[in-house]
Parts: structure tokens; sequence; C-alpha cells
């Protein structure tokens, strides 16, 4: 049977909801249960078990927790894509929501509105072998970086990544937005926002980026389109319950 009851929001919030992926194996088969004819196909074509586990671990916990917000059994949501291949779901009789999964290492973020386009963004912090930012920032995030201690380049950079990468998911364009076309505020003195988007002088009043509440060796952001309407993030780190044991909050206790 499917929920009795949805999942409430309102304006003033985005939910945040983490697990973990590397399930244990007895789980994996219940799990692929939940998935589409085209999600499974996409489990197999991954080499590696470990990968392809993370995948089914990602996509069935998001169909757990949209569920209880779409009153819906999670093998039974349908996925639209946009020209970007961004996932979004049908309007279902009253229930509409926005929402955005990203996953790295073990650990898996979903952001969810019920009114705003959003994305999210988690990273795993590992050292740097090459000057990506100079790749991938633009001029003056690029400056930015630069100018920081030694000790805070890591943290600079990968915040500036996730803020990056989420905004992009947001904006929904995919990589046909130039990753040098928008700054981003990072630094620690300052709020994190949008500085600039080429063509669109009004974007920095119109989108607000939040940072995520990570384990130490991870960073996140989260980024909606709200029209200068201010949101909090509220942390939702409970055990959904539809299969013991496999979608808990991979935050940790009290971080939030």
């Amino acid at each position: 049977m499917p929920p009795s009851s949805t999942e409430t929001i309102g304006p003033d919030l985005i939910d945040v909801w983490s697990w973990k992926l590397d399930m244990p194996v007895p789980d994996f088969g219940t799990s692929m249960t939940l998935l589409s004819v085209d999600e499974r196909a996409r489990a197999e074509c991954f080499v590696h078990e470990r990968d392809r586990q993370r995948f089914v671990a990602a996509r069935s916990g998001m169909r757990l927790i949209l569920g209880r917000y779409l009153g819906l059994l999670p093998q039974s949501i349908r996925f639209d894509y946009g020209a970007n291949g961004k996932p979004a779901v049908p309007a279902c009789g009253s229930s509409s929501i926005r929402f955005n999964l990203s996953h790295s290492a073990d650990l898996a973020v979903l952001a969810v509105s019920d009114r705003y386009e959003l994305g999210v963004d988690i990273e795993e912090i590992r050292f740097l072998k090459e000057d990506i930012a100079k790749r991938f920032f633009s001029g003056r995030e690029y400056r930015t970086l630069r100018s920081m201690p030694a000790e805070a380049y890591l943290d600079g950079f990968y915040r500036c990544w996730t803020h990056k990468e989420a905004f992009v998911k947001a904006h929904g364009a995919g990589l046909s937005l130039p990753l040098d076309s928008f700054d981003m505020i990072f630094d620690r003195q300052r709020e994190s926002r949008l500085e600039r988007l080429e063509g669109d002088p009004d974007a920095p009043g119109n989108w607000v980026v939040l940072e995520l509440a990570t384990p130490v060796n991870f960073a996140g952001t989260v980024v909606a389109s709200t029209r200068g309407h201010r949101v909090c993030l509220r942390y939702r780190d409970e055990d959904i319950g539809a299969i013991p044991g496999k979608v808990r909050g991979g935050f940790p206790s009290g971080i939030a």
C-alpha cells in the first residue's frame, strides 16, 4: 500500500536527506526491485560491483524518500528528464516537488523542496594532483583561491567547486552553461552567494547558496532559486523505515 499521508515542507525550508551507500549485500536485491527498467539497465553497465551497488543504493534511497512526499510507492514513481538530463517528477495531484541528488564515495545527499528549483553537490575532499581550478573556475574565483593561505587552499577549492556544481544543476542548463560565465563568493570571510551570472544582472538576488553541514572529509552545497526569499536547510537524518537498516542519515549525529 502507498503511504497514507505525504510530507510537507513549506516556503521557508529545504529538506536535506543523507544516507550511506555501502549497504549490506542482502539489501541489494530488495533495492533493485524499487528501480525502473532503465535504472536497472544503467546499474548493469557498471564494471565494478561496488559502483553498481552504490548506484542502486542512491537511486532506491531517492525513490524511498520521494515516495514520502508524493504519497506513492517508491517503485511506482516515474521520472521525466529534461534536455540536459535533470530528473523531475510529473505533478501528482496537489503534490509537486523539486529535488536533486548527489553522491560521492559512500555518501548520498538528496535536497527536496515543494516550490524552488534547486541543485545539490557533495564531494569527498581529496588532495589535488593538478591545478583543476585554473581550468574550471572563473578568473575572479581563481584569483580569490590563489590569494588564500596554503593551509586554506583545499577547503577553498572544494567550497567553490561544490557551489559551482550545485548552481549548474539548479540552473538546469547543464554543460551548456560555461563555468566561467558566473562567479561564486566562497571565502569564509563572507557569506556564500552568487556574485555574477553573465547576461542576467538580477541573478545574484534570485539565488541562495547554502553550505551543507557534512562529515569532516566532505564538502557540500545547496543552491536554490528562491527569488530573494530566505530559506534554511532542515536536516532529515531519521531512518525512513521501508528497508530496515538501509537508508540512514549519513551526517554525524548533532552536526546539523
